[in-house]
């Protein structure tokens, strides 16, 4: 990794680890090399795989992507939306479709388009999935449904790759778009290392230990995520004690009916969904965001937008505030005493989406 100015630095200190986490490596290789190879995808469509429920979509390489339309038709819709879902989440999870107030969606002329990110719910996986993959992949959704020459995005945490993606590599497309708690990948090299440093250490031990084996040992985190002798990500087992107390608050009020298709998510298995967003989100970059230009410098209709709890402990706000320093163009919107599910809080979704379509809505 990076060296960086701070010897308390996450450069630094995974530098430092970096050798143990190559030990541990080499000794699960020997003593596990048949739990290291992650299994085969159970394809949708396939004997051993689950069924093809959603309409789906053929990309460019051969991929099937699912989908889910929500709101106006398409061909009356004034605003087309894009929505990108997070980790352990699918084409289900369009909050900013099913949480709108009554009559908001008709109100906004508001046509809305979710799908499952590769090897999530119905969509094949793609091994070689990196931010602009992704990025071609909502480019290629969006033109094979007739969305039109511009249209808007929402990503929501790990929908950061993608978005970030969208505005790297197809902003030529984007009416606007929206990042909500978006993962922060601590290996940016723009990132200085007192910020990497304050977001890193927020995280739950067993997470900064995921985010390493990701980054400098890839081959390793199938392993790492199912084996029992100690916990490996907090998201790959469902550990909400990683949480913070207002995630706990919402998880607790909503119960399963926050995720009544969960059964769905991880279907074709842990490796090409959980495993995969890790290796991609803290992986090596293929650009930096923190060097990205206004995609909207000429075009005073569109604007981007940043939203993040400040008592998020999946995604910590530190990283946040910096990129929003960097990066001005970029309107940040942080919600006090609020942490990762912040959006399922009454409202917040009106607020979020009207003020991606500047309809009045409170900006700051």
């Amino acid at each position: 990794m990076p060296t960086g100015p701070s010897s308390n630095s996450p450069r630094n200190s995974l530098l430092q680890h970096s050798v143990m986490v190559i030990l541990v490596g080499l000794t699960a290789a020997l003593t596990y090399r048949t739990m290291l190879k992650p299994p085969s995808p159970k394809l949708c469509g396939s004997p051993r795989g689950p069924p093809i429920t959603a309409p789906r979509i053929k990309l460019r390489d051969g991929r099937y992507l699912a989908y889910k339309e929500h709101g106006v038709p398409r061909d009356e819709a004034r605003r087309k939306v894009i929505f990108i879902h997070g980790s352990d989440c699918c084409r289900h999870d369009a909050v900013y479709a099913t949480r709108l107030s009554p009559g908001l969606i008709e109100e906004l002329g508001m046509y809305l388009v979710s799908f499952d990110r590769p090897g999530y719910g119905e969509s094949d996986p793609d091994p070689n999935r990196t931010p602009k993959s992704l990025a071609l992949d909502v480019e290629e959704l969006a033109d094979q449904l007739n969305l039109g020459a511009k249209f808007y995005v929402i990503g929501y945490s790990m929908g950061g790759q993608a978005t970030w993606g969208c505005l790297k590599y197809i902003p030529h497309r984007l009416a606007g778009a929206t990042l909500v708690t978006p993962v922060v990948n601590y290996w940016w090299k723009n990132l200085p290392s007192n910020v990497s440093t304050q977001g890193y250490s927020l995280q739950p031990k067993r997470d900064q230990w995921a985010v390493r084996v990701a980054h400098y040992a890839p081959w390793l985190i199938h392993w790492w995520n199912t084996q029992k002798l100690f916990p490996g990500s907090s998201v790959a087992n469902r550990d909400g004690a990683s949480f913070s107390q207002p995630d706990k608050d919402i998880v607790s009020k909503l119960g399963s009916s926050r995720k009544p298709h969960l059964a769905e998510v991880r279907a074709q298995g842990l490796h090409e969904t959980i495993n995969r967003d890790m290796i991609v989100g803290f992986g090596s970059w293929e650009f930096d965001p923190i060097e990205l230009d206004d995609p909207f410098l000429n075009d005073p209709h569109g604007s981007v937008h940043l939203w993040q709890g400040d008592d998020d402990m999946l995604v910590p706000v530190m990283p946040q505030r910096y990129i929003a320093e960097r990066l001005p163009w970029i309107h940040y919107h942080e919600v006090p005493g609020s942490g990762h599910f912040f959006h399922y809080n009454e409202g917040v979704v009106d607020n979020i989406v009207k003020t991606l379509f500047k309809t009045g809505a409170e900006s700051e």
